[in-house]
């Protein structure tokens, strides 16, 4: 329970803090003012001020956030005001929360690809570890054991091993394979996985790691980056087509895959912060009103008409806004809880 709250608070902390930092460091080189940045939620714990910002440290260590002055019409104008500012401004600033989440994602990458290197998965069907408590560790399959057969279907890359292996749930096979160079055979059950279903032996391949270096490790970690963010980009379409099954984490599941991945290694806490925080990135540029893609889209609008939308305008399409997001929310909790 506590690794799972400290790693909770450690990626939405981290990504939620870059996120705001982005806002207000292009809100400052564009001439706004900045009232208040504040690192966590909640009440005040202390706060100092330099220059016109208050710089203040909250209770709830969760993200962070910063208030930009003139933000919307109710508030009193000045030329350091969001709303005064140039449409370009003003594209920057709310387009660089996202932008600094791309960037914390390619950055931890880069660093953990430079730490650990690039990891090889061998297609050959060699035994690169024996799985505890599995079929094979019971009847005495070992690391180094080249696969040839599996109930008489023959193995020649590893992908053959599932599709061999599926054909044998709860039932005795014979599995062949070369040890030393002689060719030896064993039987065994293989076991079903309760949680996946999949019929295993409880073997993994052979895993080679090739070191990278500082630059390489900057390519790879452009490439996985751009990777991942197409694996995102492709499954919220399927989603949105219908041709998925929709899936989202609300806070409770967030935090159980930060507690699992912590309980793992700090290496696969980092990973998962920045598949958060390229989630994050990706999520936050939807045209949906009260995210930062709806304010571009309201920005964009303005620019083309060369006025801003009436404010009854604004507030219908906030509404909507409210209504996508707590929907979201709400669907999201579901699923949590039914997956808890």
């Amino acid at each position: 329970m506590g690794i799972t709250v400290l790693a909770t608070i450690f990626v939405f902390s981290l990504v939620v803090f870059v996120h705001e930092l982005g806002h207000f460091v292009t809100a400052k080189l564009t001439g706004m003012q900045v009232d208040e940045f504040a690192i966590g939620f909640g009440p005040k714990l202390c706060s100092c001020r330099y220059g016109k910002t208050v710089y203040s440290l909250r209770l709830i260590p969760l993200g962070g956030f910063n208030k930009i002055a003139g933000m919307t019409e109710e508030e009193e104008l000045t030329e350091r005001s969001f709303l005064n500012k140039p449409v370009l401004s003003r594209l920057i600033v709310i387009s660089a929360g996202a932008i600094m989440n791309f960037v914390l994602a390619f950055v931890l990458l880069w660093g953990i690809i430079f730490a650990n290197g690039i990891s090889h998965v061998s297609s050959e069907p060699v035994v690169g570890s024996v799985i505890a408590d599995s079929a094979a560790a019971e009847s005495g399959l070992r690391q180094g054991d080249r696969l040839t057969s599996i109930g008489g279907t023959t193995i020649t890359v590893w992908n053959d091993i599932s599709a061999a292996v599926e054909k044998h749930s709860q039932e005795v096979v014979t599995v062949t394979f070369i040890r030393d160079g002689a060719p030896q055979s064993l039987s065994m059950i293989p076991k079903t996985d309760s949680r996946t279903g999949r019929v295993l032996l409880g073997v993994t391949p052979v895993i080679t790691t090739e070191e990278q270096s500082f630059f390489a490790a900057a390519g790879y970690a452009v490439q996985r980056t751009a990777e991942l963010g197409s694996m995102m980009l492709g499954g919220l379409y399927h989603m949105l087509t219908g041709t998925e099954k929709a899936e989202l984490a609300g806070p409770i599941g967030v935090a159980q895959l930060a507690g699992q991945a912590a309980s793992v290694g700090f290496t696969n806490l980092l990973t998962f912060t920045a598949f958060l925080s390229l989630n994050l990135g990706i999520l936050n540029l939807l045209p949906i009103p009260m995210l930062d893609g709806g304010y571009i889209i309201l920005i964009l609008l303005e620019g083309i008409m060369r006025r801003r939308l009436p404010q009854k305008a604004l507030y219908y399409i906030q509404m909507t806004g409210v209504i996508i997001l707590g929907g979201m929310f709400i669907f999201a909790l579901m699923q949590d809880i039914s997956r808890f």
